[in-house]
């Protein structure tokens, strides 16, 4: 008898192992049909070139922004504020604590 039981939960537990295969790959291909594709890098030079053009210290304006955009994808728009935006960018400190990105 403990060996029929112990057979019966194997059972269900490849059972319940090769649906979650099966439904992950059924959710890739449904992915891949509806065009969904990881979001597009942007040209974090120019979009730090355009952020830091008013800045009284462009070189280490770009080289701050340049370092929060190549790790959250995002440059908020305009010269200055707009940290809403890009919560990521706006979240990034110095090891002072003091805001990372410009």
């Amino acid at each position: 008898m403990a060996i029929v039981s112990k057979a019966l939960i194997a059972s269900l537990l490849i059972s319940l192992l090769l649906f979650q295969l099966v439904e992950a790959d059924h959710q890739l291909e449904t992915d891949a049909r509806k065009g969904t594709s990881p979001p597009k890098k942007i040209d974090c030079g120019g979009a730090c070139a355009a952020r830091c053009r008013l800045s009284s210290r462009p070189h280490l304006c770009k080289r701050a922004c340049g370092t929060c955009c190549a790790r959250c994808n995002c440059v908020p728009p305009g010269t200055a504020g707009n940290q809403e935006m890009c919560p990521c960018y706006a979240s990034l400190t110095t090891h002072g604590g003091k805001r990372k990105c410009p």
